[in-house]
């Protein structure tokens, strides 16, 4: 079916569930690190406590991906997995900063990311599903705005707390800060009412009729999911690649980060001083820069793609992120980790919106959930190798140091500009001349 052009408010109501799901996502980058220090966990035990997040996704999103491809009843096709998994994702967020163990913090991050991947995924496809091709950019730039937007005011709110009045240490018998219990909180109840907004005020195309949904089996879904792999379209092959060296760039950084503030720009070891706390809440605020730069360059992501193509834009955007992860090695003044954050935000704007654009004009209408799940193996993949493998280098090789970690991801991120230019993208480079991208 010829797909109408949505108005902006349609744009803004059909992606404000993702400034929900991002705030979630911001809470746990930001204090997970330091959660699992303030329960006692070494520097190299951290890359396995964080093999929740992308094993979760390798798992559930290519599952969710192929179900919602084949799903059809009163909430549509994709709004019953956000309400799924928004439930979910604010209950785990509600009893994660009550976890009075290392292993029961470890385990509610298992159930935090299956749910927050649930109601993630969808979200991908949502966009390719009511957006015409000459939108879809638009569209996931938009994504890439309210991502931006629920990651700053996620990442800054412990500090936000503690300069209003709530607590920032550790108390008796609690080894994690009430700021950041609370913020946990807030969020739970943010994430939940932005997906409710999106299911409330956004509806689906109701399938064709040569695409009703069937019955499907678990093994004809596993079948597909083989099927669609072996048959993945060329510019899928080329951005895994891409999105593999990113994410692996990203995952050094969320990993370490900031206790590396805490750690190297505030001097402080004993995970339960007040130091400590005022350079992990540093290290949110340096967070919350970094997609505040993300929410305003998404304004100019898709002009920038007009003029220079999505394929070099990315190129340039991951650049910039490059350079501010390796920036890290030398400065030690922390109001400079603030411009080194520019950088990364300039790359995690354009790494929300350019691949999937790139992507979706090569993908069949009728597979875009389960190849947008698949997409995420490329994101999933790299992470569950660092989580696995990233212990013991750091152990053996950088000798615990956290920001060598950090500056290794600064490496990963310039291999990935480098591949994105071998992306073929010829949507993006043939575009007409109002600057709408014609299919590719």
């Amino acid at each position: 079916m010829e797909k109408p052009r949505l108005r902006f408010a349609q744009l803004w109501n059909m992606n404000l569930g993702f400034f929900g799901i991002q705030f979630g996502w911001g809470l746990q980058m930001a204090n997970m690190s330091a959660i699992y220090e303030y329960l006692g966990a070494r520097p190299d035990q951290i890359p396995l406590l964080w093999l929740a997040a992308p094993l979760t996704g390798l798992i559930v999103q290519p599952i969710i991906g192929h179900l919602s491809d084949h799903t059809w009843g009163r909430l549509g096709r994709r709004r019953p997995y956000f309400l799924v998994g928004a439930i979910l994702s604010s209950a785990a967020l509600l009893a994660m900063p009550n976890a009075s163990a290392l292993w029961m913090a470890a385990g509610l991050l298992w159930m935090l990311d299956a749910s927050i991947n649930i109601s993630m995924e969808p979200f991908r496809a949502f966009v390719a599903d009511l957006l015409p091709e000459e939108q879809r950019t638009q569209g996931f730039a938009m994504q890439s705005l309210f991502i931006g937007l629920g990651a700053v005011i996620a990442s800054v709110l412990p500090w936000l707390l503690t300069h209003l009045g709530v607590s920032g240490a550790s108390v008796a018998g609690h080894a994690i800060p009430p700021a950041v219990k609370l913020s946990f909180t807030v969020g739970a109840g943010v994430f939940l009412a932005a997906v409710l907004w999106t299911i409330c005020t956004t509806r689906e195309y109701p399938p064709e009729a040569s695409d009703t949904p069937e019955e499907h089996t678990l093994s004809s879904g596993v079948g597909e999911i083989l099927s669609a792999i072996r048959q993945m379209p060329r510019t899928m092959r080329q951005l895994a690649w891409v999105q593999i060296c990113t994410w692996l760039g990203l995952f050094c950084m969320w990993l370490y980060f900031p206790v590396a503030v805490a750690h190297q720009v505030f001097g402080a070891n004993d995970p339960q001083s007040p130091l400590y706390t005022e350079g992990v809440q540093w290290g949110g605020l340096c967070f919350g820069l970094y997609s505040a730069v993300c929410f305003v360059f998404s304004f100019a992501l898709q002009p920038m793609a007009r003029a220079l193509s999505r394929r070099r834009t990315h190129g340039i955007c991951l650049v910039a992120g490059a350079l501010g992860l390796l920036s890290v090695a030398v400065i030690h003044n922390k109001y400079l980790l603030l411009l080194s954050m520019t950088g990364i935000g300039i790359a995690w704007a354009s790494t929300l919106s350019m691949p999937y654009a790139m992507l979706a004009g090569s993908l069949p209408a009728k597979r875009f959930g389960l190849y947008m799940g698949i997409f995420n193996f490329f994101i999933v993949l790299p992470e569950i190798v660092a989580s696995l493998g990233f212990g013991w280098v750091m152990n053996h090789v950088l000798d615990n140091n956290r920001v060598a970690a950090v500056v290794c991801g600064g490496g990963f991120m310039l291999l990935a500009a480098l591949l994105a230019q071998r992306v073929s993208d010829h949507t993006s480079e043939s575009a007409p001349a109002d600057g709408a991208p014609s299919a590719a």
